[in-house]
C-alpha cells in the first residue's frame, strides 16, 4: 500500500480489538478447531489472528510493523501476499483474508489464489471478508488504496474462474466500518451476528476451497 496507510487510513483503534474479540467468540471459534493451522493473509495489526485459539497461527503482511503487533505465539511473516513461499505446502487448515483483495489488482489476487491452493490442507478453506460494492458503493472509494471492485456475485465468479469452489456466501455479514457514532460492544456485535436481518450490512463473507482434480 502506498504512503503511510496505517497512519492516515488505519490508525490503531481500541474498537477494532473489541470487534475482533466478538467475532472470535460468536463466530470464528465455531469454525476453527483447536488442532488447526490458521493463516491470516494481510494480517495488519493482527486483529483477527491474535484472538484465534489454534495449534498454529501464522500472520503474513508486507508491513514491517506486523511483528510489533502480533500476539505471543503467532508466527509473523513479512512478505507480499503474492509470495507464500515461506509456508509449507498442505499445512493450512483455515486461511483468512479481511479487507485485502479490494486493494490488489486482479492479476495479483489470482497469483495469491494460485499459491494458496497448494498451501491448504486437503480439507482447507479460505474465508474472505471485505466490502460488498453492491451495498457500499457510496463509501467504497473513500479508501484511496481500493483498486478492485467486487460484489458477492463478482467475487464468487472470480474465485470459480480461478479454480475455486464457493461453499458459502453471506452478502451482508457486517457493517462497513467501526468509524461511526454507533457503539461498538461485544453484546451488540453478538446480537447483530445472530440477527437474520442486516440493515447496515455492507461487508460480505465468502468461504471457498480449491477444486481438487
Amino acid at each position: 500500500m502506498s504512503g503511510d496507510y496505517h497512519g492516515s487510513r488505519l490508525p490503531p483503534d481500541a474498537r477494532r480489538n473489541t470487534l475482533w474479540r466478538a467475532l472470535w467468540r460468536y463466530h470464528f471459534r465455531h469454525r476453527i478447531a483447536a488442532g488447526d493451522c490458521v493463516l491470516d493473509i494481510g494480517a495488519g495489526y493482527g486483529d483477527f489472528i491474535n484472538h484465534v485459539v489454534a495449534r498454529r497461527r501464522i500472520a503474513l503482511d508486507q508491513w514491517p510493523g506486523l511483528r510489533d503487533h502480533v500476539a505471543e505465539g503467532v508466527e509473523a511473516i513479512v512478505a507480499k501476499v503474492t509470495d507464500l513461499s515461506g509456508i509449507a505446502d498442505g499445512t493450512i487448515d483455515f486461511a483468512f483474508a479481511s479487507n485485502l483483495f479490494e486493494h490488489l489488482p486482479q492479476a495479483a489476487f489470482a497469483r495469491t489464489l494460485g499459491q494458496l491452493s497448494a498451501k491448504l490442507a486437503p480439507s482447507g478453506t479460505l474465508t474472505i471478508l471485505q466490502p460488498n460494492y453492491r451495498y457500499a458503493y457510496r463509501e467504497y472509494f473513500d479508501d484511496y488504496t481500493h483498486v478492485a471492485v467486487y460484489s458477492h456475485i463478482s467475487l464468487g465468479d472470480f474465485l470459480r474462474a480461478h479454480g475455486w469452489e464457493v461453499i458459502e456466501v453471506r452478502p451482508r455479514f457486517l457493517p462497513l466500518t467501526i468509524k461511526s457514532r454507533l457503539p461498538v460492544s461485544m453484546m451488540l456485535i453478538g446480537a447483530y451476528l445472530k440477527c437474520p436481518f442486516k440493515p447496515l450490512g455492507k461487508q460480505m463473507m465468502l468461504v471457498a476451497r480449491p477444486v481438487r482434480v
